[in-house]
């Protein structure tokens, strides 16, 4: 028997910070068709917040630490402003999305990230026992379309900040076994570039063999290693494909047409 399609579509602040790209991409997501799952990011509204509240930001290595001040900023503005604006966006559209952190329904259980050389703070991290699929296809079954922030939580009442793209790459590796998951990443460019000069040299598809040529080749590199390395982790973990690719072209996929880089086995 066939699985029903989802999609998992992440945004970050280059969409959140701008609110004409914002409302172009909600009519975009609402007008996708069948099961779906937003996952944002927060932006530059907590690091503003922040400075107009005093609380300095604390960085080790570059590395920004999330101690319990800016942990109260991020729930405000994740979980509260950033999210239920996209809530009510989305309804607006004819979306019945439902904005959640981690700890609503104790879909997201993360742990704090263990003290080494430096301590993050609260932050959470994510492993394979972090999602609850079942409860999720519940709500997906129901008509829902959640609707996630960065925020998730560790079953002992302590809130915990995590990475949005790490959340919506579990979140559709648990879901992958229910659904015919398809994962997207929106970000700045319009996909994987063979030359990061020329907006116009999108690399279509890439698969695993494709993807070693590259590298060998050092077309990939530095910041978009993780980020691909993270994807082909997704597929063999039974994620059908991985998009990688720009906000406004999201329509696209109501029509039919490619967008972006498109990850996959073949």
């Amino acid at each position: 028997m066939a699985k029903n399609q989802l999609h998992i579509i992440k945004i970050g602040g280059n969409v959140i910070d701008n609110s004409e790209n914002l409302h172009h991409f909600l009519k975009d997501f609402s007008a996708l068709k069948g099961l779906k799952i937003l996952v944002h990011g927060g932006g530059k509204i907590a690091t503003q917040l922040s400075a107009e509240l005093g609380i300095e930001p604390k960085l080790v290595e570059g590395r920004r630490i999330t101690d319990i001040e800016t942990l109260r900023v991020v729930t405000m503005v994740y979980g509260g402003l950033v999210n239920k604006n996209i809530v009510a966006q989305l309804q607006q559209a004819g979306n019945n999305a439902l904005g959640l952190t981690g700890a609503d329904g104790n879909f997201i259980r993360a742990k704090k990230r263990p003290v080494k050389t430096i301590d993050y703070g609260f932050v959470g991290d994510i492993d394979e026992h972090s999602i609850d699929p079942d409860s999720l296809a519940r709500l997906l079954d129901a008509g829902f379309t959640p609707v996630f922030c960065a925020i998730t939580h560790d079953g002992h009442g302590q809130l915990l900040n995590t990475n949005a793209d790490t959340i919506a790459s579990a979140l559709a590796v648990a879901l992958a076994r229910l659904y015919d998951t398809t994962l997207i990443y929106c970000f700045e460019k319009k996909g994987v570039l063979r030359d990061i000069e020329d907006e116009n040299s999108v690399i279509g598809s890439i698969d695993p063999l494709t993807y070693e040529e590259l590298k060998e080749e050092k077309v990939i590199h530095s910041g978009m290693l993780p980020k691909l390395d993270n994807a082909f982790t997704a597929i063999n973990q039974g994620v059908s494909a991985v998009i990688i690719g720009r906000s406004d072209e999201l329509g696209n996929l109501k029509l039919g047409k490619a967008f972006g880089t498109k990850l996959s086995r073949q």
